[in-house]
């Protein structure tokens, strides 16, 4: 619509022309032709503030929320999108833990207790741990340099066999069902 606004504009009609061919308030019209004629452009120009934290998946969730019922307050959207990782831990599954999840409408996805970290990341942070335990760092400025330089020496290969082993580790807990692997 906008594009059409400059366009007519161009052909050497005014405003109150523009604004009766295309049904839109003259305002409209004027400042849509500002904005061209001040930064070249219709398209929506970058906004200052803090940008949004929520993902366009919840921005959709959220209007198909309120599209549904309309008194929906926002405490209850809030809850709507938060959801919790219930990992079994004894302290996660106290009385007052579940009542509290359960006032506050939070939803709860269940999670393996104490099941192995498939992150290859952790195979890393494991060789790192080794290597500079070798050189034994006196103080944790050391630590710190010898971590930096040991870590730079980590081949790209390593990380590559490691996200390239992932299916086969993954095989390998769903075999021992959570339980110990030789990974």
């Amino acid at each position: 619509m906008r594009e059409k606004v400059i366009e007519i504009y161009q052909s050497g009609k005014g405003y109150k022309a523009i604004s009766k061919a295309l049904g839109l308030p003259r305002t409209t019209v004027r400042s849509i032709i500002y904005k061209w004629r001040k930064h070249g452009t219709v398209e929506n120009l970058p906004r200052s503030g803090r940008p949004t934290k929520i993902t366009p998946r919840a921005q959709r969730q959220l209007i198909q929320e309120v599209t549904k019922d309309p008194t929906t307050t926002s405490k209850e959207l809030q809850a709507s999108l938060a959801s919790v990782k219930q990992d079994n831990d004894p302290k996660h599954t106290g009385k007052s833990t579940s009542e509290w999840l359960k006032k506050n409408k939070m939803k709860t996805s269940e999670w393996p207790s104490q099941s192995p970290d498939l992150n290859p990341i952790e195979m890393l942070w494991h060789d790192l741990k080794k290597v500079v335990h070798v050189r034994k760092p006196s103080n944790v400025a050391e630590l710190q340099q010898f971590c930096k330089d040991e870590w730079a020496k980590i081949p790209p290969q390593r990380c590559n066999r490691l996200t390239a082993s992932y299916g086969k580790r993954l095989i390998a807990v769903v075999a021992a069902k959570g339980g110990p692997t030789s990974y």
